[in-house]
């Protein structure tokens, strides 16, 4: 492989880079606005005790989502600038200051709920449905009534709202340790070369043809996180108990009954995954006896599993990436495709290449009033298209919502937000797969589908396990420990690659550490539930049901108007049950089937 070299920031070509001036033009118009909204907060108290009415609730409802959406757009920004230079300490300040601002907008707005709901469910009914302003707020309302138990007193939900701010330090930490101070060992080819090992670096290298180059760039970065392990381990404890305190300060049973009860989920989806998961393990298993013979190894090894099983791939540049993206997805219209294609090529929503500081990943990330902009390391390959193609599932899923509803449910459920990502993937690698029938495009197309569903279907479930296990163990009053982690992931993923690929316990232990996903309570096994959702979806579209467009197109101008469970229904796919998760897993065997069939032929 071309020897690696990360530009500086400074380098980067500004058509290449976000449009994060449209968001604030510089530092000083942010604390402009950091001070104005300070400043605002205590207009709340003339509020507090008179929410007696249709008229001042729509008054203080409306106030409220605003100035949460300002903060948003603080919070957002400040992220923006870590992301693309995580050396930058002024960013890092202003990520600091948001979350106290946050905090301090969590306590000035706590009243609002336990007073709103003192007014019982019949006067709400009925100013909801005689109040033309307030009627907007109607499924806001019955959401709140529907989880009336766990609200407290004005005095204690102020006291909770005020903890968002020291709250926020864990992930703060996590970000800082991994994204600015966390260094790595080069890589070194089997012909003596280094590369340097960078979270956003990592991708390519794994993905070298070179084995030496693999190993030597798995076992560094991994070895880099095991260093610190012990931290990792009780950063990511701290931020668990964090959840489990509030689950309990709100009458919760525990943090899953906690965190699902927000999105109006049984706890049973959260089990389907897990369980759906272990009893599909032999497609798994099956792959990776498939791998391992096309690579013409003995013995498999986790770093072996992003090799390319194909070399004769030609490059594929940023802007064909953009064109058949918008291909796959023609079937959406006209009007969806050419937003698209102007925010990925004229508006500047993508933050595209690798640069020095830039962190590991890819996110969507906006809110009302900002682009829906992405951050990704762009790398002229079928991976960076694809991880692209999901990106932009998100952002035009924010797009849509941001345009057709108020503020109030502006901010879809984290449930959904993984389905249009991957429904994306799944249009555009069936549109290639279709027009693109040369034996090595189809491999590695195929093989780009296996490394997505390797991280979203295989890796995201167990760690879906292990969170369930974290949380468990921490409810019960034991310590999460880095080796109590490490082997305990280290466990489920011999499970999961079975006899075919080698696990090296303590570096396979550490992967968890490498997912800051996990900072986020119960969030990883929505990456299940969001492929499952997407590939039924987009099937009912390749296959021309009838409506099956219009309602997924009303599916992602839904936003947050409706339970994440119902608008789902609604667009066509029914997860309360294991049966679109099941349904997948036929996919996935299908890909295996067809890789079996490509590679068992000569050329």
């Amino acid at each position: 492989m071309p020897k690696m070299t990360l530009p500086p920031r400074s380098a980067q070509r500004q058509e290449d880079t976000w449009d994060i001036a449209s968001v604030f033009p510089n530092i000083a118009a942010w604390e402009t606005e950091y001070q104005s909204v300070q400043a605002e907060l205590p207009a709340f108290q003339k509020f507090h005790g008179k929410l007696n009415g249709p008229t001042i609730l729509a008054e203080v409802l409306d106030a409220s989502f605003q100035v949460i959406v300002r903060v948003q757009k603080l919070s957002m920004y400040a992220e923006l600038l870590t992301s693309v230079d995580a050396s930058d300490e002024k960013a890092a300040a202003l990520i600091s200051r948001a979350a106290t601002l946050d905090g301090q907008v969590g306590a000035a707005l706590a009243f609002i709920k336990p007073e709103l709901l003192a007014n019982g469910a019949e006067k709400l009914a009925l100013w909801t449905s005689s109040d033309s302003r307030l009627a907007a707020y109607t499924h806001y309302v019955e959401d709140l009534l529907r989880l009336q138990a766990h609200v407290r007193s004005p005095e204690v939900e102020e006291l909770l709202g005020a903890l968002n701010d020291p709250f926020a330090t864990t992930y703060g930490v996590v970000g800082s340790l991994t994204g600015a101070e966390m260094r790595f060992q080069p890589a070194t080819s089997s012909t003596g070369e280094e590369y340097p090992v960078a979270q956003s670096t990592t991708v390519p290298l794994w993905s070298s043809t070179d084995r030496e180059t693999r190993r030597t760039a798995w076992e560094n970065y991994h070895d880099g996180y095991l260093a610190f392990k012990r931290t990792l381990a009780h950063n990511l404890e701290g931020q668990i108990k964090q959840y489990v305190f509030l689950a309990r300060a709100h009458g919760y049973r525990s943090a899953l009954e906690a965190r699902l009860a927000v999105d109006n989920i049984p706890v049973e989806v959260y089990h389907n995954v897990i369980e759906t998961f272990r009893r599909n393990l032999p497609t798994w298993h099956r792959y990776w006896a498939l791998r391992r013979r096309i690579l013409g190894y003995q013995t498999l090894h986790t770093y072996d599993l992003y090799s390319p099983l194909t070399t004769k791939l030609p490059a594929l540049p940023y802007t064909q990436a953009v064109d058949w993206i918008a291909e796959g997805l023609q079937p959406l219209g006209d009007e969806y495709v050419q937003i698209l294609r102007r925010g990925s090529l004229h508006e500047r929503w993508v933050d595209i290449y690798p640069n020095q500081g830039k962190r590991l990943g890819a996110f969507s990330s906006g809110c009302p009033g900002t682009h829906p902009f992405i951050f990704m390391s762009y790398d002229d390959s079928l991976k960076g298209m694809s991880t692209l193609a999901h990106e932009l599932g998100h952002s035009m899923h924010s797009y849509l919502t941001w345009q057709t509803q108020p503020l109030v449910y502006s901010k879809y459920s984290m449930f959904v937000a993984e389905t249009a990502s991957n429904f994306h993937q799944a249009m555009v690698r069936a549109h290639l797969l279709r027009t693109h029938p040369e034996r090595d495009f189809q491999i590695g197309l195929l093989d780009e589908a296996m490394n997505n569903f390797h991280r979203y279907y295989f890796i995201m479930p167990l760690l879906a396990r292990l969170e369930l296990e974290m949380y468990e163990r921490v409810e019960r009053g034991e310590a999460l420990t880095a080796d109590v982690l490490n082997a305990l992931f280290a466990e489920f993923l011999a499970e999961g690659y079975g006899s075919e690929v080698e696990v090296d316990a303590a570096r396979d232990g550490i992967t968890w550490a490498t997912f800051g996903h996990l900072y986020a309570n119960f969030y990883v096994f929505q990456y299940t539930t969001g492929i499952a959702a997407a590939n039924t979806l987009a099937r009912s579209i390749l296959a021309s049901q009838p409506q099956a467009v219009e309602r997924y197109l009303a599916f992602l101008r839904t936003g947050n108007a409706r339970y994440p469970l119902d608008v789902l229904q609604q667009a066509g796919v029914d997860l309360s049950t294991p049966e679109p998760i099941e349904a997948t897993f036929a996919v996935l065997a299908d890909y295996v089937e067809r890789l079996e069939q490509l590679t068992s032929t000569p050329e």
